[in-house]
């Protein structure tokens, strides 16, 4: 049973920084892509930050360019997402997603949603101004 596990999520002030936790249990932790994505009250769920597990490749949303940093710890089975500088439109609820190794995702399409078919339970992230 595949089961993403987010922690890290909280409350901070506009200018300040969290860093979120993606555990990957119950499947291969390699060969596809994970990625954090976000969903904001009254909004789409939107990518924003994607890696591919082994190669180490990532992409990003434009609006957290320069500001968010995803990674991985093999060793670990973990998903990592560096968010600095924080602004009070990235509150939203953060959620962790994995694709099936044979999804077929490039670097223009891993940012969307509909590519993953795995997914956690989510973590809230509010900034405040």
């Amino acid at each position: 049973q595949v089961q993403l596990v987010e922690s890290g999520g909280g409350s901070v002030q506009a200018g300040g920084s969290l860093r979120l936790s993606c555990s990957a249990s119950g499947l291969i932790y390699r060969s596809r892509y994970m990625g954090w994505f976000r969903q904001a009250a009254g909004k789409e769920r939107e990518g924003v930050a994607t890696i591919y597990i082994g190669g180490g490749s990532t992409n990003y949303a434009d609006s957290v360019k320069g500001r968010f940093t995803i990674s991985q710890d093999n060793g670990q089975n973990t998903v990592y997402l560096q968010m600095n500088s924080l602004k009070a439109e990235d509150t939203a609820a953060y959620y962790c997603a994995a694709a099936s190794t044979l999804a077929t995702i490039g670097t223009k399409t891993s940012l969307d949603p509909g590519r993953y078919i795995y997914w956690g339970q989510g973590t809230q992230v509010t900034v405040s101004s």
